[in-house]
């Protein structure tokens, strides 16, 4: 039974309270920035230990005198790993908290981080780069659920693309520590490369230890009074707050009513029990169809193949007639740059323009990009003379290419497919998402120079222009989801199933008019 609340009062901060201090529901709330922000750490070091390697890489190559396959495999084990680490995170969060969960993942990577930076032979590399995969895995799970269940509707998409922000000034610092560390002594210069995330590592376990839980999984777990007081926080008023809590309350499946501190929940929606069953198994048309949205967007961001492209950057480079590591190395810094500040800017408009309409500018300026990437080093190749001018287009294209990456299929995935599951589908559905484009990513990296090979470098460009294209395609059929609550998603999928089954029996019925 449900009894009602003894002290029924909400207390808020003052500067909540009221307009004119607290602002309005539209400005983002300080404290859920500072609780978002702390979390993306975690998406930093992912940035960074991505980005670190394609420079790393040319080191550890010279020293420890391994091939071409073995480069792949240092390159490509962190996606590998990554792959159980997203299927246990999931569940993960659902068991112990979106928070523990955040700090599970720090002691992953400061673990990691230690061993790589030991870097005494190959093989301690290759365990140390796997144990950094695993907590990858849980990187990608749980910042963006963390910031996406923390925001209000109105902000939202600034905060849950908040993860992949940061991930990509961790991908810039990673380039320009590859330039600036790579003029110490061979020995040296990588190692420190490697060992560096154990810094943020530990900073991120302190921080996370004083910060707030997911107001969302309280309430999964019955712990309703704590949601409140989370909300209350996170929130810019306290009609807010008390909206918010009523809605996910309805999801969870407890009478919005109710005014106790503690409420009885099933276990099964404690743990997250039966939800990938619920996903997999005769799922209902508006489920299905998220399941497919998100599993889209994830693979066709890493088979637009701008992962191969980041990680073997100086190898490009290297094809256009740019010699020299340290040239090689900043031309990456380019890269890092031109993914950051578009990166950000993505951030600020996708509460403005939404996020289908980025996905579209984006797959579509990525197309004309790579093909134009493609002509260049076709022309390069064929070429018995260095080309100046196509050494230069060729910079200016990846850099315009990543930019468009940056401003929407990049972010928006993320944001996206955090958003859209139901909140007892959410933790595990986007593992199931993440655990796809993973294994997409594994696919391009440890693919990429053995495909060239076979195709050329330009043949390469010309074959990801076409799965881009294709990816535009699907984009233009995915439902917008700005400004909508996160308990809403489910209406939003259900009426596009609806309408979808509307046209088929309109189409049939045109069909039988006609015979």
């Amino acid at each position: 039974m449900c009894a009602k609340e003894e002290n029924g009062e909400w207390e808020m901060p003052k500067e909540n309270c009221n307009g004119e201090n607290g602002g309005t529901p539209h400005r983002v709330n300080k404290y859920a920035c500072a609780c978002v922000m702390a979390a993306t750490i975690i998406s930093g070091i992912f940035g960074y230990v991505s980005g670190v390697m394609a420079g790393a890489l040319l080191f550890i190559k010279e020293e420890l005198l391994i091939s071409d396959l073995q480069v792949e495999l240092l390159a490509g084990i962190l996606n590998v790993c990554a792959l159980p680490g997203c299927t246990v995170a999931g569940r993960t969060s659902d068991y112990l908290g979106r928070r523990y969960t955040i700090i599970l993942a720090s002691v992953i990577f400061l673990s990691g981080s230690i061993l790589m930076g030991y870097g005494s032979s190959y093989l301690i590399l290759i365990i140390g780069r796997s144990i950094v995969g695993f907590g990858v895995g849980f990187a990608l799970i749980i910042a963006p659920i963390y910031s996406a269940e923390i925001s209000s509707p109105s902000y939202r998409g600034f905060l849950t693309s908040l993860p992949d922000v940061t991930l990509n000034f961790g991908f810039l610092l990673g380039y320009v520590s590859n330039y600036f560390l790579g003029k110490l002594s061979l020995k040296l210069g990588w190692r420190t490369m490697l060992v560096v995330p154990a810094i943020p590592s530990l900073v991120l376990v302190i921080l996370m230890l004083k910060l707030v839980e997911s107001p969302r999984w309280l309430v999964m777990q019955g712990r309703v009074g704590e949601a409140k007081k989370v909300l209350l926080l996170v929130s810019n008023t306290k009609e807010e707050a008390e909206q918010r809590l009523k809605e996910i309350k309805v999801a969870a499946g407890i009478d919005e009513k109710c005014t106790q501190d503690i409420v009885e929940v099933p276990k099964k929606t404690r743990s997250g029990a039966g939800a990938l069953k619920e996903l997999f198994w005769k799922p209902s048309p508006p489920v299905r169809r998220i399941l497919i949205a998100a599993i889209g967007v994830h693979v066709f961001q890493q088979i637009c193949g701008i992962e191969g492209i980041l990680v073997f950057s100086p190898r490009v480079f290297e094809k256009t007639g740019i010699i020299g590591k340290s040239n090689l190395l900043l031309a990456t810094v380019g890269i890092g740059i031109s993914q950051a500040v578009f990166t950000f800017i993505s951030a600020f408009l996708l509460d403005r323009v939404g996020r289908r309409i980025l996905l579209l500018i984006s797959a579509g300026g990525v197309v004309v990009t790579l093909l134009g990437l493609g002509v260049c080093m076709t022309m390069l190749e064929h070429s018995k003379e260095k080309q100046l001018w196509a050494i230069s287009f060729i910079i200016v294209f990846t850099y315009i290419c990543v930019a468009f990456v940056a401003i929407g299929i990049g972010p928006v995935t993320w944001v996206y497919s955090s958003e859209i599951f139901p909140l007892r589908l959410r933790a595990q559905g986007l593992g199931v998402g993440v655990t796809v484009n993973r294994i997409s990513s594994v696919v391009v990296v440890s693919s990429f120079i053995s495909i060239y090979k076979k195709i050329t470098i330009g043949g390469i460009f010309f074959m990801y222009a076409g799965i881009t294209a294709l990816a535009w395609w699907f984009y233009y059929f995915l439902p917008e989801t700005k400004g909508r609550s996160l308990e809403d998603m489910e209406t939003i999928f259900e009426k596009n199933s609806k309408s979808e089954i509307q046209m088929k029996l309109d189409y049939s019925k045109v069909n039988n008019a006609s015979t």
